[in-house]
This record gives structure tokens, C-alpha cells and sequence, in this order.
């Protein structure tokens, strides 16, 4: 390539003028170039403007296929407005760039909009590429790359391809060609894949991986084709299609076909501008991402790097952005408008094209030299058809990593790349064994943070070393993994890499003696799971003998504090069935370790007063039934509410009428539905296949069973699920703990989703189960998550705490790894057995009816302080405090005498 050339005079701005730096596209390594330039401060001194071909702005089309599982379009958005504003950046959305006028320095777009630019920077990605096979173009045939790719799709399948062949075929068996494949069956449609090559995903695994994973998807109902290619696309009358037929004669009915079979470099802008363009496309630059003209750079698929390479990752793109940026930078400080060159400017030589993915389900991953290309290369080979696992190393003769191939299990990735290109610690092949296969508890052979080399990159995303990681622990003082995300930006990118990240600063905490104590509390030394395994081996029944046989030595006799008391109630109450315990939360000492709202079985309120929710399984309920919660509420002048968990809570009720209120709805049918505790909340539920024309499950009908089933289940946080009867996801399954949704051929089951602040999409455990099959994982799954959970600790935040994540769950409770799952379903029908509605037990006993009450030693007088107002014509806590002996506090004439609407104080 010829070196570019010195800066020009028409290129410089004026004194009076900023720079203006054009983009041309707004996709992933897009975005990440425009926060390049943010963080080193060019959009203060610079005019930037973006020409973006999508109608969206920048989103992570990594997770494309996660639209199909429930997630929003605008969930996957990297660019907020604020960004924009912040920086002054000037996006026009639809209106790509059309062409470059370098001699005026000028782009041109769509709509016929110019900008002169001092630096364009051209990040237009790549194009599908489609086969050119006879009748491609007919009605039915898509490409898979944008979100509005995906939406058509799902368009004609609903429509006329449900209601005609019920097949799809997606021509492509690489990465965007599984993706394609599970997009369609998670719409209902029977799947073929065709790939010419002869193994699926030949750029990424070898032949012993593709077949491993051939064999889990032909396991999930998936037609593989390979080694044949699309021969012609077949059209009925109105020109849709209607089936194709492969080089080897055979004929496959499909009423869609969709074109994943690969992309090409969007490099046409820059060939018509007279650009350099490499032999198999993409714009040629240089290690600085320059082109040969000086004022324009490329990034991302676009570009030929300067390695002769056409990167298709983003991790790739994402470090050639860094490198345009600091080119930017380093160009416009020359012309002195305030923008600082950069002291150690980036080069882009190459990248590490190790990647790990999800593909329906199943975890595939690659690193270093995985085809075993280098001389002398010797491979070590796991493998375990059964479980769907294979895992190769290519090491050198003097033992070195060079790199590898995990497919069903990619826990290890993280490590084993990071030590690639170096000799491990440890013979190679303890590093493909299952955990504990080699007389260790760890994954990697027992490798810890300690065996990576300093310079051993962790985050491939961000080149974060394990050095940095070290010094953000060791010289600025993190002492956290969210603490080093934001130092270093580690573990911020795909995400493969935090739970080694764990490991490292836990590591140097302790090297820096800091002790990492992982105890439950300034009571007990030992963790949640381990106090479970504690109560549970040794059958202990009280709070007091746990505390006294394995308490730390100073709180031995004492009383427990705030922390330990309900964790250990929530422990001994889950156990209760299968160690003797009392199975009430309010039985002996019990009651006197639960938190407010188990105290009286209610959720408090702010103003005092309490809410009382009972269960609705499902969210069904009938006529007679929605009339005892009217009466109720207006009898005793409750306040009421539709929930999110299609239920209805009302609020307002003073503590000595619990008994009353839930004496009437125990009469009429309901029971307690735990909104007060650490337990099953609610399962949520569409209408499904009954009523709904889109259902192909009864939803209903599973929500209710599960929910029956796990009814008072006691766990360390609160559990909610949903039922939903198609991919459709009306229930949001995707967002609970765990969820369940309808396939054609029976259900998926998907866990670890939340809601909340923090929200995080569930991940899919299993597929097309039948309705034993369900239940008989999510048995296990719950009972693993109560057995090993920290307190106070959602499935979502255990998931990703747990060494090997999901990946270990799956080998736990599908192929019963540490073979509990007879003792996690034996604890579960002990549960299931020995359920019994917490509220009508509290009614027929006169000693937990006494705790009832405002005032132990005037146990008739209602709490002065629990005052109403109205409004909307409900009542609502009147938080002004009045104090007294002569309070007024006028009630309802209502049967209980409550303070309701009637009787609410007007303010």
C-alpha cells in the first residue's frame, strides 16, 4: 500500500471553524470509534457527523438472534440520545453516505446531503452474501443482518409460511447460519440447514467439534445438509416459495428460505471514491486504519487490514476503532484546535480471533491456532457424545498452548486462551478433563489466576492484560469486579471473561493480605451453602445449635444478628421436611428469627399498615372469587391493585385484622401467595394454545401445575417465573427466574432472568421438554439454586457467579454431573409432600394468632399512628405524623371497623 501522504493545505479548518469529522455507517465498531473519540476528547473540539444506513441507531448485532427469545429491539440499542447531545454528535439515521468527493473533501448522501469533512472515517460494515441460485429473488427469501431483516421474517412466518409448509431453510452452516436456524425454530418452523462445506461452522471448529455439535442440534430436531449446495429455489403460482432442491437431487418443501451463508466488505463507496481495495475486498489501510488518502480512514469489515486480513468479529473492530480514533486525534492536534495528539498512539497489526458463542444453546468456542495449522502441532482430544461435550488442545512439542476447540463446554476458555502461547503448569491433558475427572474440584486442571503469564490478555474485547487487572487492585485500590469493569473496562464487552476476572482480584486480595473473607456474617465464617450443607447433614433444627456448633468462636451463646437469623430461617425452613424441623415459619424459635413481613405474614408498608396478596396461580381466577376480593376490600376499606404478577394486592390493612381478613378469603378458596417472604412469588401466564391463535402449548395449565408445585418453597431470594404458550413471550418467561416457553414439540426452559434495576434476559437450559421432562429439571435446577446461593441472591447473579456458569448448571441438573439430582428431586417431593398453606395453619392456632396485634399489652388498641387520606377514591398512607394520647382516628362503619375511605382524615 502506498504510505499516506503528508497533510494538505485544503484539508486543514480554519481558525474560526472546527474540524468536522465525518462516519459514514453507525453499527457496532461505528459507535465504538464515536466513544473513541469522546473519551479522548476530539467532540469537544470537533464536528462530527454521522451518515448511518440503518433506521436505527447503533445496536449489539451480536445478540441479534436474541429478538427471537423475547428481547426488544431497543434492549440491544449501544447509543443513547444523551451520548449524542453530551458530545455534540450529529446522527442522520436512513441516509447513508452515497458517495466521497476527495479532491473537495466532501460525502454526499443519500438524500443528497453534503458534508465537508477534515476526517472521514468509513465504517459501513458488510453486505449477506446470497448464492447465486435460480429463483432467490422469489417472495419468501430473506438475508439475516439487521433488525429489520429479523422483523420481516418473523412477519411471513406468522403468516404465510405457518399456514403453508410449516419448514424453513437457511442456507448457511457457520456462525450467522446457526443463528438463522434457531430464529426459525424458535418461531415453529421445522429447520433445515444447507452448507456446502462438509462440516458445520468450518472457519471456527474441526471435523470432531462440528460433528459433536451436528449431533446436539440433530438432537434438538434440526435437519443438517452438508456438502451440498442450493440448486434452485422452487415458486408456487403467486411466486412464493415453496420448496429447494439440493445439488444432490433431493427436493426439501420449505415455505421460506433464508440467505446466512457468509458477508462481503460494504467496500463499494470507497471503490468508487478511486480508494485502494484489496484482492478479495474491503478497503485497504495501514496499521493506523489509514487509507492512502490521509484525510480517510476505514474500520471494522470494511477495512483490508494491514495483516491482508477482513476481519468479520467485532473484537477486531473494536481495536481498529481505538486506532482510527488515535489516528484522528494525532491528525487534527496537528492543525492546533485543541485536541491533544495521543503519547502512544494504537497500531492494529492483527487480532486474536478467538471467539465463544451461544448457538442454540449450545456453547462453541475457538482460540489460537484451533485448526492445528503450525508445524508439528499434536492435538489432545476429549470427547463425550452422550453429553454433547468435545474439547481439543493443539499444543507444540515442547508442550506450548497454541490454541483449541471446546464445543458443549467452553467453562475453561477464558483461561486456556489467556495462556495460549505459553506452556501451562499442568500436564495438557488434565486441561480438556471434566471438573474433577483429575481428582480436583477446579476447572483447567486446578488452574488458577497465578498460572497466567502477566501479559496474558483477559478481556479480548477490551486487550486488557492480567497485569492491569492487577495494578487496578494492587495500585487504585478496587477491591471488586464492578470496581475493575470501570478501572479498566475488562469484562465489559461479550462478558467471557469476568469469572476469571473473579478469580484474579480475589487472588490479589489475598497476595496483598487482604483477606477475602466469605462468610455469612460476623456470626458465621462459613457461606449460605455452606450452613446449608451444615443444617442439612446434621439435621440441625435450630438457629441456636447452629450457632453454637459452628458459629465463630466470639458469637457462640450470643443471639444471632440481622444477617444470619432470616438466612438461616429461610435455610432450616427449605430443609424442613426432610430434617424434622417445624414446618411453619412461625413454629418455636422460628418466629423469632423472621424479618418483619414473615413475622406476620404480610408485606409492610410505609405508613405502618400491611398488604395482604393472596396466590392466584396462573393469574386464573373465577367469577366468585374476584368477588370475595371485592368484598373483602371494600368491607375492610382496603386499597386495591393489579399487579405485574397477575394478581391483585390490597393494601392498607392494620395488623390486628390480618386474622379477619384472611379468614374470609381462607373460607372462600385462597391461600397465602408469599409475597411477604424469600419464596415463589407468582408464575405468570398468557392465555396460551386455548384461547390464543398464535399458542401452541397450554400455558395455563403448566402455569398453574408449577405453580401449585413450588408454592411456599423457601430460597434465598425471591422467585418469580413465567408460562408463555408460543415465542411470542407475552408471559416475559425471558425475564424471570426461571421461564418456560411453548415449542411445537414440547417446552423450553430457560433461567437465570430478572427484572429490576439490573435486568438480565434468562438463558435456555433445555428444549422441547415434555411436561416430565420439565418438571423434572426444574425440580433439580430450584433445589441446586437453594443448595448453593449466597443470601439475598438472585439466580441471575448466581448464574453468573458460579464457576462455570451456566455450563455447570446444565452438566448439575441435565446430565447430573455430581450425580445429586436423585437427592435434589427427593428434597423437592419432600417439599411438594409436606406443603401446607402457612396462613389457614396461623388461624387454627391460638399461639400464633396472639402475635397479632399493635400493642402487646393493650392488645385491642389499633396503632394510632396507621392513618389514610383519599384520593382517586381510594385511600392512600397519610404520612403527616400526629402524635398523643387524644388522637382522634376516625374509622369506616364497615363490619371490622377499619380505617377506610370513609373514615380517611381529609388534608
Amino acid at each position: 500500500m502506498t504510505p499516506p501522504a503528508a497533510p494538505t493545505a485544503p484539508t486543514a479548518p480554519t481558525p474560526t471553524t472546527a474540524p468536522t469529522i465525518v462516519l459514514a455507517g453507525h453499527g457496532m465498531v461505528g459507535q465504538r470509534f464515536l466513544e473513541a473519540l469522546a473519551a479522548r476528547g476530539v467532540t469537544a473540539a470537533a464536528r462530527v457527523v454521522v451518515l448511518a444506513e440503518e433506521p436505527r441507531p447503533a445496536y449489539d448485532r451480536v445478540r441479534l438472534t436474541s429478538y427471537f427469545s423475547g428481547t426488544a429491539p431497543d434492549e440491544l440499542a449501544l447509543c443513547d440520545e444523551d451520548f449524542l447531545s453530551s458530545h455534540g454528535i450529529t446522527l442522520h439515521l436512513g441516509d447513508p453516505a452515497a458517495a466521497v468527493d476527495r479532491e473537495r473533501r466532501t460525502v454526499t448522501s443519500r438524500s443528497g446531503r453534503t458534508v465537508g469533512y477534515n476526517a472521514l472515517v468509513l465504517a459501513t460494515g458488510s453486505y449477506p452474501f446470497v448464492p447465486p441460485v435460480p429463483g432467490g429473488d422469489a417472495q419468501g427469501c430473506f438475508v439475516y443482518r439487521t433488525v429489520e431483516d429479523l422483523l420481516a421474517i418473523e412477519e411471513y412466518a406468522e403468516g404465510r409460511v405457518r399456514n403453508a409448509a410449516g419448514a424453513g431453510i437457511v442456507v448457511g452452516g457457520g456462525l450467522l447460519g446457526l443463528e438463522a436456524a434457531g430464529a426459525l425454530r424458535g418461531l415453529g418452523l421445522r429447520t433445515h440447514i444447507v452448507e456446502s462445506s462438509d462440516r458445520l461452522m468450518a472457519l471456527q471448529v474441526d471435523a470432531g467439534g462440528s460433528a459433536a455439535l451436528r449431533r446436539t442440534l440433530e438432537a434438538m430436531e434440526l435437519e443438517v445438509h452438508t456438502g451440498v449446495a442450493g440448486e434452485e429455489i422452487g415458486t408456487d403460482e403467486a411466486g412464493a416459495v415453496s420448496a429447494m432442491t439440493l445439488s444432490d437431487g433431493r427436493r426439501l418443501p420449505a415455505g421460506m428460505v433464508v440467505f446466512a451463508a457468509g458477508v462481503r466488505p460494504r467496500d463499494e463507496l470507497a471503490r468508487a471514491a478511486g480508494l485502494e481495495t484489496g484482492p478479495r475486498g474491503g478497503v485497504t489501510v495501514d496499521e493506523r486504519c489509514r487509507t492512502a488518502d490521509p484525510d480517510v480512514y476505514a474500520v471494522g469489515e470494511c477495512a483490508h487490514a494491514a495483516d491482508g486480513t477482513v476481519y468479520g468479529l467485532v473484537a477486531p473492530g473494536y481495536e481498529m476503532a481505538e486506532a482510527a480514533a488515535d489516528a484522528v486525534a494525532e491528525r487534527l492536534a496537528r492543525y492546533g484546535v485543541g485536541v491533544a495528539a495521543p503519547s502512544r498512539p494504537r497500531m492494529f497489526t492483527g487480532a486474536d480471533t478467538s471467539t465463544k458463542l451461544k448457538l442454540l444453546g449450545v456453547d462453541v468456542a475457538s482460540f489460537g491456532d484451533a485448526h492445528g495449522t503450525a508445524d508439528g502441532a499434536l492435538d489432545v482430544v476429549y470427547a463425550d457424545s452422550r453429553a454433547g461435550v468435545y474439547k481439543k488442545l493443539v499444543v507444540s512439542g515442547d508442550g506450548t498452548l497454541l490454541g483449541g476447540v471446546l464445543v458443549g463446554d467452553a467453562a475453561s476458555y477464558g483461561t486456556l486462551r489467556a495462556l495460549t502461547g505459553s506452556v501451562p503448569p499442568v500436564p495438557p491433558g488434565t486441561l480438556v478433563l471434566p471438573d474433577g475427572a483429575d481428582g480436583s474440584r477446579e476447572s483447567s486442571g486446578g488452574l488458577g489466576p497465578a498460572a497466567l503469564p502477566e501479559d496474558a490478555v483477559v478481556c479480548n474485547c477490551h486487550h486488557v492484560e492480567k497485569g492491569a487487572v492487577r495494578a487496578a487492585v494492587a495500585e487504585q485500590g478496587c477491591t471488586d469486579v464492578a470496581s475493575v469493569k470501570k478501572c479498566t473496562n475488562a469484562g465489559t464487552g461479550c462478558g467471557s471473561c469476568v469469572p476469571v476476572l473473579k478469580q484474579l482480584v480475589e487472588a490479589e486480595l489475598e497476595a496483598g493480605g487482604v483477606a477475602v473473607d466469605r462468610g455469612l456474617c460476623g456470626c458465621f465464617a462459613h457461606t449460605r451453602a455452606e450452613l446449608y450443607e451444615i443444617v442439612r447433614t446434621l439435621r440441625l433444627t435450630s438457629f441456636s445449635a447452629l450457632l453454637d456448633s459452628h458459629g465463630r468462636e466470639e458469637a457462640r451463646g450470643g443471639e444471632g444478628c440481622e444477617v444470619c437469623k432470616p438466612a438461616v430461617a429461610s435455610v432450616i425452613a427449605s430443609l424442613a421436611p426432610s430434617i424434622g424441623a417445624g414446618d411453619h415459619v412461625l413454629d418455636g424459635e422460628q418466629a423469632a428469627l423472621q424479618d418483619t413481613n414473615d413475622h406476620f405474614l404480610a408485606n409492610l408498608q410505609r405508613n405502618g399498615s400491611y398488604s395482604v396478596v393472596p396466590r392466584v396461580p396462573g393469574g386464573e381466577i373465577t367469577p366468585r372469587r374476584l368477588i370475595v376480593l371485592g368484598e373483602v376490600a371494600r368491607d375492610f376499606g382496603l386499597y386495591t391493585k393489579i399487579t405485574g404478577g397477575q394478581r391483585i394486592d390490597m393494601f392498607g390493612a392494620r395488623v390486628e385484622q390480618l386474622p379477619a381478613i384472611w379468614t374470609r378469603l381462607v373460607e372462600a378458596g385462597f391461600e397465602s401467595g408469599h409475597a411477604y417472604g424469600k419464596a415463589l412469588r407468582t408464575v405468570k401466564s398468557c392465555v396460551g394454545s386455548t384461547w390464543c391463535r398464535y399458542g401452541v402449548q397450554d400455558s395455563v395449565r403448566m402455569a398453574i401445575g408449577l405453580e401449585l408445585r413450588y408454592r411456599g418453597l423457601r430460597s434465598p431470594h425471591k422467585l418469580k417465573a413465567g408460562v408463555s404458550g408460543c415465542a411470542r413471550e407475552c408471559a416475559e418467561a425471558m425475564s424471570k427466574d426461571f421461564g418456560v416457553i411453548a415449542t411445537s414439540s414440547g417446552w423450553n426452559l430457560y433461567v437465570g432472568g430478572n427484572g429490576g434495576a439490573t435486568p438480565r434476559h434468562a438463558d435456555l437450559l433445555a428444549q422441547d421438554l415434555s411436561d416430565d421432562e420439565l418438571v423434572r429439571l426444574t425440580d433439580r435446577f430450584l433445589m441446586f439454586y437453594i443448595r448453593t446461593a449466597d443470601r439475598l441472591e438472585r439466580t441471575s447473579t448466581w448464574l453468573e457467579r458460579t464457576e462455570g456458569g451456566l455450563d455447570h448448571v446444565r452438566d448439575v441438573v441435565v446430565h447430573d454431573s455430581l450425580g445429586l439430582c436423585d437427592e435434589l428431586e427427593a428434597l423437592m417431593a419432600e417439599h411438594v409432600a409436606h406443603y401446607r398453606d402457612e396462613w389457614s395453619a396461623a388461624l387454627e392456632d391460638p399461639e400464633k394468632l396472639a402475635r397479632f396485634v399493635s400493642f402487646v399489652n393493650a392488645p385491642d388498641v389499633p396503632d394510632p399512628t396507621v392513618r389514610f387520606t383519599a384520593e382517586r377514591d381510594q385511600i392512600k398512607p397519610d404520612l403527616t405524623l400526629l402524635s398523643g394520647p387524644d388522637l382522634p382516628v376516625r374509622t369506616a362503619e364497615g363490619a371490622h371497623g377499619t380505617a377506610g375511605l370513609e373514615g380517611a382524615t381529609a388534608r
